[in-house]
């Protein structure tokens, strides 16, 4: 079985999974913080999410451009900084004044920071090696989407611990915020931003600097300004629309797998689960497509993995307990399979400028995921929960009808 052995890549793909937890993670501290030391209304914290999210879905092209010209070396390491900094910042900032508006700014500011990590941690994972593109973008982000699965399971069980655990004693002698000033403690979130210093410095010096990361010219030849232009048009359309359609599927989707098991009176720790559970099958089943399309033609890959997933989705609001699980999985695996390929047919069709490619199709997926999600929400008000995923198996089987036009990869 192949592995990834550049220190290049596993240095991105610790920061991605950095990352990604903090990321995830702060729907379930503003869950927790509503309901205790700043109270907000559902639409406060879509918002916050949804404006985190879109941040850092439209910097991700220009951090792109700016990790070609340099190799992003300290675009990365900055920007997973930055994303610790705001998170304990907005902490700080919500359990001190108590005001939504004032802790929202470096809540929603904590999106460039990721919209920084996600292209050069791209650009370093593909060039890792190039005879194994899609299977390194498997796995790096495998790595992000287990930060995703992990980040709300490691706060929700930190909070919890701190507020019904030995750990009230202990965070009182060392002086951390806790129940004895406020009707919560949120303590062990601060030494959480503390273990990340240690993959900020790994990413930081892991990846190659400029003058190692400068890729070699192209030959120049009279076919290549024919190929250029048509690259740059129908391609990306045809692409653009299959993200488009698919994003309702994943990550769409995923913010409303908790609502739609809480309908059916689930606990948190069980809807919880079932979300992980589809994160996590999204992740592996990436580095299974990534074989597969570093063998195949991607187009077929993509298609199948994306209309193998419209069945789940379609009878996932159905079922009950250990069916939803396996349909949860079936869901996550096949509609999040297709992620890292998506991403190396963006850099094939720009191959001398992958950072601004991945940066530009990330920010893409992400911001059209957002809007996804809105669109769900405002949807299900009308029709209903379980109607709505129906209609997303619809638009995800449609997105891999729509992958058979992109273009054949040239060999």
């Amino acid at each position: 079985m192949y592995l990834p052995r550049k220190r290049s890549f596993w240095s991105v793909g610790i920061g991605h999974f950095t990352n990604d937890i903090f990321m995830s993670s702060g729907i379930v501290l503003l869950t927790f913080l509503s309901s205790t030391l700043l109270p907000m209304s559902n639409t406060q914290i879509g918002f916050a999410v949804s404006m985190t999210q879109l941040t850092g879905a439209f910097s991700q092209p220009f951090f792109g451009i700016r990790a070609d010209r340099t190799g992003g070396r300290w675009i990365g390491a900055g920007g997973l900084a930055w994303v610790v900094s705001c998170f304990t910042l907005a902490l700080l900032l919500a359990i001190t004044t108590h005001n939504y508006y004032i802790m929202l700014i470096p809540y929603i500011l904590m999106g460039l920071g990721s919209g920084a990590v996600h292209p050069v941690g791209s650009l370093h994972a593909a060039e890792a090696d190039v005879h194994r593109v899609a299977t390194n973008m498997s796995y790096f982000f495998l790595l992000g989407q287990a930060g995703l699965a992990l980040g709300p399971t490691l706060v929700g069980l930190l909070l919890d611990w701190a507020n019904h655990g030995s750990l009230l004693a202990f965070v009182n002698v060392v002086g951390f915020p806790s129940t004895g000033s406020f009707p919560a403690n949120v303590s062990p979130i601060f030494f959480m931003t503390l273990a990340a210093i240690p993959s900020i410095a790994f990413f930081a010096y892991g990846i190659p600097t400029v003058k190692h990361h400068e890729p070699e010219p192209e030959p120049e030849t009279a076919e290549t300004p024919a190929k250029k232009q048509s690259i740059a048009r129908l391609p990306f359309i045809i692409l653009g629309g299959m993200v488009l359609l698919r994003s309702l599927a994943n990550p769409g989707s995923v913010n409303f797998i908790p609502v739609l098991f809480e309908q059916k009176g689930w606990s948190p720790a069980e809807y919880g689960l079932i979300t992980s559970f589809f994160w996590l099958a999204a992740g592996i089943s990436g580095v299974v497509m990534g074989n597969l399309a570093d063998r195949f033609d991607r187009r077929y890959v993509v298609m199948g993995s994306m209309v193998l997933s419209a069945p789940a989705f379609y009878f996932l609001p159905m079922v009950d307990g250990l069916p939803a699980f396996l349909l949860a999985v079936l869901a996550g695996g096949f509609s999040g399979g297709a992620h890292s390929i998506i991403v190396v047919l963006a850099q094939e069709m720009v191959p001398r400028s992958k950072g601004f490619a991945s940066g530009s199709i990330l920010g893409f997926i992400f911001g059209a995921g957002a809007l996804g999600s809105l669109l769900i929400g405002i949807v299900s008000d009308q029709i209903g929960l379980g109607l709505t995923f129906q209609a997303v198996a619809v638009a995800v089987a449609l997105a891999g009808m729509v992958a058979l036009l992109l273009p054949k990869r040239s060999r």
